[in-house]
């Protein structure tokens, strides 16, 4: 945990324990209380990957299936389009990979096909 965010870590254990020196007690003591700070610390947090909590990205993920739920029975939905944002990847950040990309003449194509093999 140190070696991820030691700044993280030293807010949550002084946020949670009152500690604000870790380096005045045991490493072994260090250890336990890391280890039992709460799923949503910072620490915690930034060891799993999230940007939010769990709890918001349930709520998040909920919201998301209403919407669509909802959007189904519009007339957009019954023609497929303006399919609306999910909020749980603005969250995590996802972009459209596979988005599909259009090119107005053969040279746009062929510079675009140069840069992706070489990777740019």
């Amino acid at each position: 945990m140190l070696k991820t965010d030691e700044d993280a870590l030293i807010c949550d254990l002084a946020e949670t324990y009152q500690l604000f020196d870790i380096r005045a007690v045991p490493v072994i003591t260090l250890a336990r209380l890391s280890c039992g700070l709460r799923e949503n610390s910072r620490i915690k947090m930034k060891l799993m990957g999230l940007p939010v909590s769990l709890d918001t990205l349930i709520n998040a993920q909920i919201l998301d299936e209403l919407r669509w739920m909802h959007w189904r029975y519009t007339k957009d939905g019954a023609k497929n389009r303006n399919v609306p944002v999910r909020l749980t990847d603005v969250l995590l950040k996802k972009k459209e990979e596979n988005k599909p990309t259009g090119f107005n003449s053969i040279e746009e194509f062929e510079k675009r096909r140069a840069e992706i093999l070489r990777g740019v």
